[in-house]
């Protein structure tokens, strides 16, 4: 059996809640949330689908082609079930992400498992004051919402200094943080605080996050082939849409059990069974014959005073093949509490990446820009970067 996929613009993140609840209960079609003004674009193919589908995302990745991911009833309620019982109990959220993406959708279909409708942040510039404004509107008992880094970083250093925002953010049974790697000194800073933030592991492909501070959720399994992580259980998506050799390749089945290949590098702690995400597969570059991944150079690099935002970027190199180089924005290092980069500040970074993943990953240049391009789900935009780079 099969049912009809609509595409649905959303104007308000609310206007997606009523065609969501009905695809939920199998009694409207499916859909397929686009922001406002880009339903016109042309979606060749877009047809009946599997009657166990209820929603589509359309995903546009970093370094990966855009790829259009099926999700069925079960599964996005399986991944909001695992999600309640990992946070302590279901309530109201503060919905602070777009609902085109998994991360929003999820927060609708959370609300809709608990009967709660989510308080939502206005949208424009991510401003704490207006975040704090919002969040005082909540009225269940369990609170949560959902963010990415930069989001919690604003957060984070606005509540030092400000005591009503403090107390509003532990007001927050859980916060979320997804959609890229949560820096440790970040998380350090918010664990200080005494919030209750959960760095969240997962994609699209996973009906979200599935793995909490490095513990899977639910039925979520995860295991180790060849360095990459693949994960198992009732949250996986049914594929992509309109493409089968794509979900042949990440989506395979090992003695009936289906798994999905994420394409990020990790290892899984034997004794504990915590998870830890290293970087892309497709983010590692072979530098004077040696593999650098740029992932493990952004993760040295952030850990530096002053270069929290630095992106690692592959680059063609006459002599070794192709070199990190490292892009950050137009004030690094001049943040509240931050020292400004020294002169010498490549050698310095170079001797610090070397001492940890040896000298091919010693970064090349260091290259200021206005602000790092970004994805709507907050990533640094990569491709873009090596566009920009490729001008100067």
């Amino acid at each position: 059996m099969t049912r009809r996929l609509r595409v649905v613009p959303v104007g308000h993140p609310l206007d997606l809640m009523g065609p969501l609840r009905l695809a939920l209960a199998n009694t409207g079609d499916a859909v397929l949330p686009v922001p406002r003004g880009q339903e016109a674009a042309a979606r060749p193919g877009l047809g009946r689908l599997p009657r166990q589908v209820a929603v589509v995302i359309e995903t546009s990745g970093s370094t990966d082609a855009p790829k259009r991911v099926m999700l069925s009833t079960d599964a996005l309620l399986s991944s909001a079930a695992a999600s309640s019982v990992r946070l302590g109990g279901t309530g109201q959220w503060l919905l602070a992400l777009p609902v085109h993406y998994i991360a929003g959708v999820q927060v609708l279909v959370r609300s809709i498992a608990a009967d709660t409708v989510p308080v939502v942040l206005p949208p424009g510039h991510f401003d704490p004051g207006v975040f704090a404004a919002s969040a005082e509107l909540l009225t269940e008992p369990l609170r949560f919402t959902a963010l990415v880094p930069v989001q919690l970083a604003r957060l984070v250093a606005a509540a030092a200094d400000d005591r009503h925002l403090l107390a509003v953010l532990r007001r927050f049974d859980g916060i979320l943080v997804g959609g890229q790697a949560l820096p440790p000194q970040l998380a350090e800073r918010a664990f200080d605080l005494g919030l209750h933030v959960f760095a969240t592991y997962g994609s699209s492909e996973t009906s979200g996050g599935c793995v909490y501070n490095g513990t899977p959720i639910g039925s979520t399994a995860v295991r180790v082939v060849d360095g990459q992580l693949e994960l198992r259980g009732s949250l996986l998506a049914e594929g992509y849409l309109d493409d089968p050799g794509r979900t042949s390749d990440r989506f395979i089945e090992v003695h009936g059990q289906r798994w999905y290949r994420t394409g990020d590098l990790g290892e899984v702690d034997a004794a504990t069974g915590i998870v830890r995400v290293l970087g892309r597969v497709d983010n590692v570059i072979i530098s004077g014959g040696e593999k650098v991944s740029l992932d493990a150079v952004e993760r040295v690099v952030r850990s530096l005073p002053g270069l929290g935002e630095a992106v690692a970027v592959g680059r063609p190199d006459a002599t070794w093949g192709q070199v990190p180089v490292l892009v950050v924005p137009d004030g690094a290092g001049e943040a509240p509490g931050e020292a400004v980069l020294p002169e010498d500040s490549l050698e310095r970074i170079g001797e610090a990446v070397a001492s940890v993943l040896g000298k091919a990953a010693r970064p090349a240049r260091l290259v200021r820009v206005a602000s790092i391009p970004q994805l709507p789900t907050g990533k640094p935009d990569r491709r873009q970067l090596s566009r920009m780079l490729a001008d100067l």
